[in-house]
């Protein structure tokens, strides 16, 4: 019976390696194509990964092109994003959890829940007509905001919220502690592995988000990452060792953010069920 544990478990390793590999395949020809000189002939697959190797095509990029402007529209909006949604997720799970009593909970979480149920792109028209009504086109707060209800946020965090014991906040209610106060100093601190999780999904689901801002962004000003490498790359269609190396740039973020908080995120896709 040990044996049959050990074979399979032997038989998922390589097949987890195998499927690990050709997830990072793309990757790495990515990398070695940026470190290519441009007009390099290429004969082969092989030729992709000779040397020579070169790393002046970065800086050109990066002068050559608004990338810097785009990082910084990227990152500006994605931690923004992601500390505005934490924060007001929080607060209406809380609210859900803890305040909010009777049958009028059900009806706001079911009406939570119908949230999940649309897609996003169902609800693309409707939003972008209320952010035209506020003037909020081509801004960020007409990026950031439409983001900021998150349902399946207020799902998880509601979950955890549910498991503190009512008691405790009842004793720090009798010392003087109000609502607010509980929140912020009891059930926040006990939350962090949940916060952490939606944290990190929602920076790198801002990072990634294309659809949003190619229509509510006009100006090159605000272009992210996702709406400035398509341009860039539509200039140079005849050749890979630019376009690629706009895209090793665009990665860099998300790959530090991946490694300094994997097991943050697996235990966040675990939680919210998302698979991909």
């Amino acid at each position: 019976m040990k044996s049959k544990r050990n074979y399979s478990g032997v038989v998922i390793t390589i097949f987890s390696l195998i499927l690990a590999f050709v997830f990072v395949i793309p990757l790495i020809w990515m990398v070695f194509v940026s470190l290519r000189h441009e007009g390099d002939i290429i004969n082969n697959v092989l030729s992709w990964f000779k040397p020579p190797y070169s790393l002046m095509t970065y800086p050109k990029v990066l002068r050559t092109s608004g990338m810097t402007t785009w990082i910084f529209n990227s990152l500006f909006i994605s931690v923004v994003s992601t500390i505005a949604t934490v924060t007001v997720s929080s607060m209406a799970a809380y609210a859900l959890s803890k305040v909010i009593k009777g049958k009028y909970n059900k009806y706001i979480m079911l009406f939570i829940l119908f949230g999940l149920m649309l897609p996003g792109e169902a609800t693309i028209i409707p939003l972008y007509q209320i952010i035209k009504n506020f003037n909020l086109l081509d801004s960020y707060a007409g990026i950031i905001l439409p983001g900021l209800a998150s349902p399946m946020a207020v799902i998880i965090l509601k979950g955890f919220f549910d498991g503190v014991p009512s008691e405790i906040l009842d004793s720090a209610s009798i010392d003087g502690c109000g609502l607010f106060r509980s929140f912020t100093s009891i059930v926040l601190p006990l939350a962090k592995p949940a916060l952490a999780s939606i944290a990190i999904l929602t920076f790198i689901g801002s990072w990634n988000n294309f659809l949003w801002p190619f229509l509510c962004v006009t100006s090159e000003k605000l272009y992210t990452i996702p709406l400035g490498i398509p341009i860039f790359n539509s200039n140079y269609t005849n050749g890979y060792v630019l376009p690629m190396t706009v895209n090793s740039i665009a990665s860099i973020p998300v790959i530090i953010v991946f490694i300094l908080f994997e097991k943050q995120i697996i235990k966040g896709v675990t939680m919210s069920g998302i698979k991909g």
